[in-house]
């Protein structure tokens, strides 16, 4: 007898993988299932995104991702994480982080600008302007908050902001009337790892201000400073000015650095190598460069 059970165990045992393989969902990923990385300020953008494609493609699943762009390319690179998407607030880090050996192509679809946005009871709310903004910002009992650029795009352009402004209040004598380490140096406790997520010191009134997109400034009904094409980096024209703004972050890999330079604000996408349902992806991409589809949802939200 206690050779039958045992003989009866053994052969659950040896069916029991089969049993699994076969059953569905565990062997593989739902092929409706689209895994996205993207931007912490395509947040919104994307909820109102997939909520039009699922009515396109009934059944589509979501599974999304907000961070830092470039934390968004090291999942890839350092954990060895699959998506189906990739959605960067700035190409160069599809370019750099993830091109040629993790992706092969780099799709822009989208523009922003950079704004200081701030609420009503923000202190000074009522002196800010766009020529004073960073003297407001630097009175010591004004807080404002950025995002950290070795995780973030809107990190590292806010220093490419920071340094073209310094050019472009210099005066004849080539002074300006601050230096950037007058920002660097001042209100770091409030560094976060990516933009939206100043969003929340700003309601609690724990800073008065932030550098943030445009885009976020209006979907949250924000005030804000629209700042000099100049220094904004949302002129395409003004590309070879914002060129000379740089600043070397972390790379791909643990001890790399990678240098950037100052671009006019684009987002772009890639569907990466290791994509598991990659013709739903290839759907999706064509649904967001759509001028009547995707393209069309990113305008209306200041994109």
């Amino acid at each position: 007898m206690k050779k039958r059970i045992d003989n009866l165990v053994l052969s659950l045992l040896l069916l029991l993988p089969l049993l699994i393989v076969s059953f569905p969902g565990c062997s593989q990923k739902s092929d409706k299932q689209l895994v996205i990385f993207h931007a912490g300020s395509l947040a919104l953008p994307m909820k109102a995104l997939a909520d039009s494609f699922t009515i396109m493609h009934p059944g589509t699943e979501f599974l999304m991702e907000a961070a830092g762009s470039v934390d968004c390319a090291r999942k890839i690179t350092e954990l060895g994480r699959s998506c189906d998407i990739m959605a960067s607030a700035d190409y160069t880090v599809i370019d750099q982080l993830l091109i040629p050996e993790y992706a092969s192509v780099n799709q822009p679809f989208a523009v922003n600008s950079i704004v200081i946005a701030y609420t009503d009871k923000s202190r000074k709310s009522e002196e800010i302007t766009s020529e004073n903004w960073y003297q407001i910002l630097l009175s010591p009992d004004v807080f404002y908050g950025r995002s950290d650029p070795h995780a973030d795009p809107c990190g590292y352009r806010t220093i490419f902001t920071l340094q073209l402004a310094e050019r472009y209040h210099a005066g004849a004598d080539g002074k300006a009337p601050f230096q950037l380490r007058d920002f660097t140096e001042k209100d770091n406790r409030f560094i976060r790892p990516k933009e939206v997520d100043l969003l929340a010191l700003l309601g609690s009134q724990a800073i008065d201000y932030m550098f943030i997109y445009k885009s976020i400034a209006l979907q949250h009904g924000l005030r804000f400073i629209d700042l000099p094409p100049e220094i904004n980096l949302g002129d395409s024209t003004m590309a070879e000015f914002y060129a000379t703004a740089q600043l070397k972050i972390r790379g791909s890999k643990p001890g790399d650095s990678v240098l950037v330079k100052g671009t006019p604000i684009t987002y772009s996408f890639t569907i990466p190598h290791n994509a598991e349902n990659p013709e739903l992806a290839k759907k999706f991409a064509d649904f967001l460069t759509d001028p009547d589809g995707g393209q069309k949802i990113l305008r209306s939200m200041g994109q």
